[in-house]
Order: structure tokens, then sequence, then C-alpha cells
């Protein structure tokens, strides 16, 4: 790196707050909720491998009620700021408490369906609505 690009830029607290004013709403948001998975010990989504047993925290986007074979499933996208994975309660029609925007800890055995991570009856853990 030359010394005439060096100087250009600013260092330290000033450029981490230029950062973020240049920055948008959402990769904020991406920032914060990885920050929150590093400070409770949970892994990041985007490095869940098949099979693998995980303890994952983050936003939850959606919830739907989608039937699977007949019987009622309540899924939720969660995501975390790095990517997102599936959560399916089977046999359920509504937990309480598990609504979109909602910040929980989910925890068991990552499966893949067409590529994509899903959680099926995972422990969960809801997080204080005060820290959002």
């Amino acid at each position: 790196m030359s010394s005439a690009t060096r100087s250009d830029r600013p260092a330290g607290r000033f450029r981490r707050m230029l950062d973020r004013l240049s920055s948008s709403q959402e990769e904020l948001h991406s920032e914060e909720l990885q920050e929150e998975t590093r400070a409770v010990g949970c892994t990041r989504i985007k490095d869940c491998s098949d099979r693998q047993i995980v303890s994952v925290t983050g936003t939850l986007r959606t919830v739907t009620l989608r039937p699977r074979a007949g019987v009622p499933a309540l899924e939720a996208e969660l995501f975390d700021g790095s990517a997102a994975l599936d959560v399916v309660w089977l046999g359920r029609r509504s937990i309480s408490g598990i609504e979109p925007g909602r910040r929980i800890i989910a925890s068991g055995r990552i499966s893949m369906n067409h590529g994509r991570p899903v959680l099926f009856n995972p422990k969960y853990e809801l997080r204080p609505v005060g820290q959002e």
C-alpha cells in the first residue's frame, strides 16, 4: 500500500463511523445479528453443514403455517446476518411468541432440503423483546 493511499483513508473509530453512516439499514442489521451470534456463542448459519448439531440465533423473518404430508407444520425463516435457514415445528399450528421480527436461539440437527438448511422441531429460546 502506498503512503498516499494510506493517508487518504481515515483510521480507527472515525473510519468505522464513516462506514456505518454509508451502510444501508439492512447491512447494519446484518452486522448486529452477526455480533449477537458471536456474543452468545452460536454457529453462523452460513457455516452450518448437513447433519451437524448446532445452536443458531437470529431474527425470524417469516412465520407460515404450511402442512407437510397432511400434518400441520409451522415454518419460520431464521436470519442471522450471514444466511437464512428454515425452522420447522411439525404438528404445530402456532407457538406463542414465534412471530416475525422475534429473535430466538434454536438448537438441533441441521438437515439440507433442496440445498437449504432446515432445523426440524428444534429446542428454542425466545430472546427478550427489549433487546431488539
